[in-house]
């Protein structure tokens, strides 16, 4: 079969799809290797194009089954299916893993001795191979090429061919160099694997990789499990703390982070809270980074705080969350690493918080980039993608798969402005009165100080530069800070401002906004919700009370442990944790001596706080 040219391999799949004998093994291995009783649509169409010997593009979603539209031509094909995949820190996972099913499967990259690396390569010439995973940058290596040329092979599998593109969102230099495959074995059929490329990324991949007369098969991106909600960022621990709390407590799952020491600060931070968390970044030594991910995918209910350097390739089926904790670059990486979540099918959660400095942050290391300027217009336009779907005021669902290129007819029911329907007011007013602000004081000033001039403030900036004499000054007063905030993020969002990051945060005037300015236009931005009050906090605490538990006594009891913890600068639970509460809240003791009873009360505790306590059981 592989001497043949293309135009018989082309004729060998029209008799295929006519009595497709081999398709029958393939069901038969399905069943018996993987246990499984039936393909899902696209699979068996990709399975059969490469056993017929065609090369073929495939995207689909993680957790779509990618893996098998390779593993099973290799195995009903003749020779070793070559797997090439940037995850070295996973080919030994993903090799036991096949070995486990039966499958004869090795790998072959820099964590093997010389001696192990030549067994493999012995059984791989003998035959004796199934599937084989290769680093991109080991397999271009000549030796390794030429090893291959003489080696009986089914299929060439490039996973993660995202890497491929400069418009993907994880670029890999060694990628570049794949296209050496089609030169050197243009017999053997090629299949490129990635979760998330739009068309842009799609077009770079086929051509980078040569893959013009591949068949393309762009399965469903909807992943209808996941629930998608993005909130506004105010005090991102605490809340990522109460999401946790009140609805995984329990559960494995990936808080993602922008930059490396809030990584490691965040995770230490949870582990203080009483979570198993565990950081991960390329700074981090590979051993740590290897224990870390090891301890993830083989323990349960562990967090791993995380760069966006972990993920790619971990095939966890019981992830019940992703958090963003900084807002991702990218619509495609976006989707790329909320779908490491709930692989198994189950319900799970794709939580992001995000505001504008994000959005500075973010354009800063753009513009600190060594790509061309081409790239970072695609990436800029790309940021602004990101944005507009924070800022959506309808299903983000619909918004996410119609980036993708895919339709949703009716709204998904599984999001958060679906939940809860987004609050919009006639905000056109307020619009015209910010971007006055910004073009009065000459386009150099940031959010802050344009909000000090709207609400009149009297600052020593405001004096410095006499914008009190500006006719802008204090016409904003009936909006307070948090809501200017809003207005101008969302100006920002739908791009009728822009951040000047040459000024330190600037906000420029863009060609969009004219016809706002100029009363032609008018427009309706989201209500911020406002932060949740302590009464409304009260409300969800009691709802988790047992009926013995009297609420007033509870919340008194939480508000001096929070005083006490602040004032020692310490996390509440380190003066007591909620168990202790509860305890006092159903024995309410007056002594010290009975104040000594309750778990969690040692001596030093006893003695440090046993009379603020008491004094607070005493008055309710």
């Amino acid at each position: 079969m592989h001497d043949r040219s293309r135009h018989d391999r082309t004729h060998q799949i029209s008799v295929i799809q006519v009595y497709c004998p081999a398709m029958h093994d393939a069901q038969d291995i399905l069943r018996t290797v993987f246990g499984y009783d039936n393909f899902r649509p696209p699979q068996d169409e990709i399975i059969n194009t490469l056993i017929a010997g065609d090369d073929a593009l495939v995207l689909m979603p993680t957790g779509g089954g990618k893996s098998l539209c390779y593993q099973i031509p290799s195995l009903v094909r003749p020779g070793c299916g070559v797997v090439i995949s940037p995850l070295i820190a996973l080919m030994q996972d993903q090799v036991n893993a096949m070995r486990l099913l039966g499958v004869k499967a090795s790998y072959l990259n820099s964590t093997l001795s010389a001696q192990d690396a030549l067994e493999v390569e012995e059984a791989l010439l003998a035959g004796k191979l199934d599937l084989l995973y290769v680093a991109p940058e080991r397999l271009v290596q000549e030796r390794t090429l030429a090893l291959l040329q003489r080696a009986p092979l089914a299929l060439f599998a490039i996973d993660e061919a995202h890497c491929v593109s400069q418009w993907g969102h994880d670029f890999r230099a060694d990628y570049l160099k794949l296209s050496v495959l089609q030169e050197r074995f243009p017999e053997i059929p090629r299949v490129a694997l990635t979760a998330t490329a739009d068309v842009r990324t799609r077009a770079d991949i086929v051509s980078r990789l040569e893959l013009d007369g591949a068949r393309q098969f762009i399965a469903g991106f909807d992943r209808p499990n996941i629930r998608y909600r993005l909130a506004l960022k105010h005090s991102p621990k605490q809340q990522l703390l109460r999401f946790l709390r009140d609805e995984h407590p329990m559960d494995a799952g990936i808080v993602y982070c922008l930059s490396r020491r809030k990584t490691e600060d965040t995770a230490a931070w949870l582990q203080q809270e009483g979570y198993q968390a565990l950081p991960y970044h390329a700074g981090l030594d590979a051993g740590t980074r290897a224990q870390h991910q090891r301890r993830f995918l083989r323990e349960e209910g562990v967090i791993m705080v995380a760069t966006i350097a972990f993920g790619m390739g971990i095939d966890k089926p019981d992830v019940r969350f992703v958090v963003h904790l900084d807002m991702p670059k990218t619509v495609e990486s976006y989707y790329q690493e909320t779908g490491r979540a709930g692989r198994d099918g189950e319900p799970a959660d794709a939580w992001l918080l995000y505001g504008l400095q994000d959005v500075i942050k973010l354009r800063g290391m753009m513009a600190q980039s060594q790509g061309s300027e081409e790239h970072k217009r695609a990436e800029q336009q790309r940021l602004n993608a990101m944005l507009g779907l924070c800022e959506i005021t309808t299903c983000r669902r619909q918004a996410l798969l119609n980036y993708f290129g895919e339709s949703l007819p009716e709204p998904c029911g599984n999001c958060d402005t679906c939940l809860e329907p987004v609050d919009t007011w006639d905000a056109t007013e307020a619009a015209r009165m910010a971007l006055s602000a910004v073009y009065r004081t000459g386009q150099r000033f940031g959010v802050n100080h344009l909000i000090d001039l709207l609400r009149g403030a009297e600052t020593a900036k405001i004096f410095q530069f006499s914008h009190q004499t500006l006719p802008t000054y204090g016409i904003g007063q009936a909006l307070d800070a948090g809501q200017w905030r809003s207005v101008f993020r969302q100006l920002v969002a739908r791009a009728y401002l822009s951040v000047d990051l040459e000024r330190y945060g600037a906000l420029r005037l863009e060609q969009k906004c004219r016809p706002l300015l100029r009363g032609e236009e008018i427009i309706a931005l989201r209500r911020d919700q406002k932060v949740k009050s302590k009464t409304a906090k009260k409300t969800r605490a009691n709802e988790a009370l047992s009926a013995d538990i009297d609420p007033v006594l509870w919340e008194a009891l939480r508000d001096k442990r929070r005083q006490l913890a602040e004032t020692q600068g310490v996390p509440p639970y380190v003066i007591f944790h909620d168990k202790t509460l509860r305890e006092m809240c159903l024995h309410r003791p007056r002594t010290q001596v009975e104040f000594s009873r309750l778990p969690g009360v040692g001596e030093s505790k006893l003695e440090k706080y046993a009379e603020a306590f008491l004094t607070v059981i005493g008055s309710i």
